[in-house]
């Protein structure tokens, strides 16, 4: 097989804000609506973050168990909803590769208490490792295969898809499942972004705009079954990914290295009809984002798609949910709105329709540090 063959997106999942569903995702932002509310509705009134936006997962039940951690209950409820959409058998995940993404692991549930579930000592593993979700989905699903959790900040779900891909092109599998999930809602963590002054303070998100100076923190999951197959399926293209070497944690305002992502993606596919930014709403990357865009498209730049306005920033799992709502509506051939109201950067357009797909779709991360991911999806 090719490194450059197409591959299937068979089976999605997604866990969110917006629902426990993909279909209610694909919904909820047909319908424009967002689900942020004060912390204080869940952390309670005596917060110091009770002011501020969040967005966490309604159905609490889900994510309770007596074995697993939080942050594996969901990951193992989107890998459900992925493998059952792909019509995946015991024989078929059996020898899959298992590829979790994820920046703050199992931080929820043993940086602090969680509520309906019993506590475990500090250091008991597995609850306080990063790879329990992907242990915990061997064992259930019997996935014997490659097995693999990648933690690289905020693009480590687009980094588990393209792993995923690359396992599937190697002949390592014959098909592969990524996953990705973040439950940032914790105390402690609130606290840490806060005094980094990344958090917002609005209830809505425009990440674009010139005030935008923080990102709404929210719970998330996603899941995604690939493989070689025939059929009316969404497409994979390409991932790649690069780092700018240049700060620890900043980002650089002319977009650092990733305009070589998009220039080796336009040798190869040619130019996206759109782009979905990782667009996060804190002031770094409101300079970022647009200086990269035109230093790759000087001229003619591709629309732009906000996901993170309909369900917030879920840090590690980001990158994949926001993949796994373009899949689903790229297999109707179309690309998901913006919300209206947007501010859009100089020289570039921001939609409010679900317009036509029609080619390839840049799909972008970036963990601090100076990660750079670029995934490019196609309808089928």
């Amino acid at each position: 097989m090719s490194i450059h063959t197409a591959l299937s997106i068979t089976g999605l999942g997604a866990l969110s804000a917006l629902g426990s569903d993909v279909a209610s995702h694909y919904q909820a932002v047909l319908a424009r609506r967002t689900p942020f509310r004060k912390l204080g509705g869940l952390l309670g009134n005596d917060s110091p973050h009770a002011h501020r936006p969040g967005a966490w997962i309604g159905e609490r039940k889900l994510l309770i168990n007596r074995k697993w951690s939080p942050a594996t209950m969901a990951a193992l409820h989107v890998a459900r909803e992925a493998v059952s959409a792909a019509g995946w058998r015991d024989d078929d995940l059996r020898d899959a590769a298992l590829v979790i993404g994820t920046s703050r692991g199992n931080a929820a549930g043993w940086l602090g208490p969680w509520p309906g579930r019993r506590p475990f000592k500090l250091m008991a593993a597995s609850n306080t490792i990063h790879s329990e979700p992907c242990s915990a989905i061997s064992i259930e699903f019997g996935i014997t295969g490659p097995n693999h959790v990648l933690a690289s900040g905020c693009a480590a779900g687009l980094d588990a898809v393209g792993i995923a891909m690359m396992m599937v092109r190697s002949g390592a599998a014959p098909r592969a499942l990524a996953v990705a999930v973040d439950l940032p809602l914790v105390p402690l963590l609130l606290d840490n972004y806060h005094a980094s002054g990344l958090l917002a303070d609005a209830m809505a998100l425009d990440p674009y705009h010139p005030a935008s100076a923080g990102f709404i923190p929210a719970e998330g999951a996603a899941a995604m079954a690939i493989e070689p197959a025939e059929g009316k399926f969404s497409r994979l293209l390409h991932y790649g990914c690069n780092s700018d070497a240049r700060d620890p944690v900043g980002i650089p305002a002319d977009g650092g290295r990733t305009p070589e992502l998009f220039e080796k993606a336009l040798a190869l596919h040619g130019k996206p009809s759109a782009i979905c930014p990782h667009a996060t709403g804190t002031s770094v990357q409101a300079v970022a984002d647009p200086a990269s865009f035109r230093r790759a498209f000087p001229a003619d730049p591709p629309d732009l798609h906000l996901l993170k306005p309909f369900i917030g920033h879920t840090i590690g799992a980001s990158g994949l949910l926001e993949s796994v709502i373009l899949a689903r509506f790229l297999e109707e051939g179309k690309l998901p709105p913006n919300l209206p109201g947007l501010h859009a950067p100089d020289g570039f357009n921001l939609p409010h329709e679900p317009l036509d797909a029609s080619g390839p779709i840049y799909k972008l991360s970036h963990g601090m540090g100076g990660h750079n991911a670029l995934l490019i999806l196609s309808p089928p």
